[in-house]
């Protein structure tokens, strides 16, 4: 496993940011191997990633904030350290559709998702086999009207018990609360089977072909309180014609829908994505 260090950072944009952050870099022997950054000049707003060889440099995970403070309170800066020693722990939940949780667990076997993996919850028990193949733990939590609270409780202590990171919604069909979105800001990702902000809610397939769409799409996004209004991550399209029917749009649809999933899950992993103004900065 690599050893590095990812420095994501947001300030007001001014003069000399960069030139600050390399040379406090070269000043304490870190061999930057990535570096990317992004203006938003109607906001004035300056975004970077940075991304350093944490061998042979007298950086430290630890040491880095004392080090680094100076510079931060300088530019007025919110910043993130992450490390590549340290994986992240992904919950995933599903319904019955599993295609994007397969794809997820295969991505995740071959090495392509650098996380942990300790735990799936669904609310049903068609995938509960699927979570046994890969060897990982699955928990059965039914969710009705009735027992919603209930539910997400048992749903948080087991996230809490697991130290979970992230929570991928692969086609998890429940709307979640918004005790639960508040507990986990930007910590979880949603798949949604429309290319928004277009037919939002259920059923987008069915819409799309009513209304006689030639393209159809599929959105990932951070959920927030506002259903399917979250920042977007990744969103991709496929074309159809008048010989689609509703079916043929749900089988194309699910192609998306993984592929498009699984880019936005291993973007947030390798830290490659910032947020402002409920919109998403990937740095390459």
């Amino acid at each position: 496993m690599k050893n590095t260090a990812t420095l994501l950072v947001t300030c007001p944009d001014r003069k000399g940011i960069v030139a600050s952050i390399a040379d406090f870099l070269y000043r304490h022997d870190a061999n930057i191997l990535h570096a990317d950054q992004h203006q938003d000049a109607e906001n004035n707003l300056f975004l970077m990633r940075v991304e350093w060889n944490m061998e042979g440099s007298g950086l430290t995970i630890d040491n880095f904030s004392g080090h680094f403070s100076p510079i931060a309170e300088k530019f007025d800066m919110d910043w993130d350290l992450k490390s590549s020693q340290r994986r992240p722990r992904m919950a995933i939940m599903v319904s019955q559709y599993d295609h994007c949780l397969v794809d997820l667990l295969h991505r995740h076997q071959s090495g392509e998702l650098n996380c942990d993996i300790p735990l799936i919850i669904s609310n049903h028990r068609d995938t509960e086999k699927l979570a046994a193949f890969y060897n990982i733990p699955f928990v059965h939590i039914a969710v009705t009207k009735e027992n919603k609270a209930e539910a997400e409780a048992r749903q948080f202590a087991l996230f809490d018990e697991h130290q979970v990171d992230l929570i991928v919604l692969a086609r998890y069909m429940q709307i979640l609360s918004p005790d639960f979105v508040k507990r986990y800001p930007r910590r979880v990702i949603n798949i949604h089977h429309s290319f928004l902000p277009a037919f939002i809610g259920a059923r987008p397939y069915h819409r799309a072909f009513e209304r006689g769409v030639k393209l159809i799409g599929a959105t990932s996004h951070y959920v927030t309180e506002v259903l399917d209004e979250g920042p977007i991550i990744e969103q991709d399209i496929t074309r159809i014609s008048h010989r689609d029917q509703v079916e043929d749009l749900i089988q194309k649809g699910r192609d998306l829908e993984r592929v498009v999933l699984s880019r936005a899950v291993r973007w947030h992993i390798e830290n490659r994505i910032l947020l402002y103004a409920n919109k998403t900065v990937i740095f390459d």
